[in-house]
């Protein structure tokens, strides 16, 4: 096994409905989760603003 590198380490926090936020250690400002999108069409929710997901953040990082 390879020698671990980083271990990331995050807190969240539920706001209203799907509304989430991130709280990532070494950045400051919390990155805010929700929904969008056929994802909302999908849970039946009409959240106040529309927000990406948690999915679309791994899209992002891994199409980098």
């Amino acid at each position: 096994m390879g020698e671990l590198v980083h271990t990331a380490k995050a807190k969240i926090f539920k706001d209203k409905g799907p509304v989430r936020r991130a709280y990532i250690e070494s950045f400051t400002e919390p990155v805010r989760y929700g929904v969008h999108g056929a994802i909302k069409k999908f849970y039946g929710v009409e959240p106040e603003e529309d927000l990406p997901t948690t999915l679309d953040h791994v899209i992002a990082a891994v199409a980098g």
